[in-house]
């Protein structure tokens, strides 16, 4: 039941993100910083927990989880170090995440070839 969970939550995310993008004139880089945003808000109220509970791996891996590190990583940041802990638990929690996507992206470059 897991998987099927995964697969609804993951499907759903991808489904309003397209509806967005067809029905509006929000960019892709519009969309996900809004699906960023929602995903931190999901996690102030305490939403985000119960979906990561019914949908386990569907709901950490679309963007809507980045927002959720984002803020689960400044609140424990706060809490171990204060205001400056702001800051460096964005970068200590995410900075693992966002240089792996940079170093693969940068080696599919190398691998493949765009289109003419």
């Amino acid at each position: 039941m897991i998987y099927l969970n995964a697969f609804l939550f993951c499907g759903f995310v991808c489904l309003i993100g397209q509806i967005i993008l067809d029905n509006t004139k929000l960019t892709p880089g519009h969309i996900t910083s809004l699906f960023t945003v929602i995903g931190a808000f999901l996690a102030f109220f305490g939403v985000y927990e119960h979906l990561v509970d019914w949908a386990g791996a569907g709901a950490t891996l679309p963007i809507t989880n980045f927002g959720r590190l984002l803020y689960d990583s400044a609140i424990i940041g706060y809490q171990e170090q204060g205001v400056i802990g702001l800051l460096s638990g964005l970068l200590v929690n995410g900075s693992a995440g966002i240089s792996a996507a940079v170093i693969f992206a940068f080696l599919l470059t190398m691998i493949c070839k765009p289109k003419d």
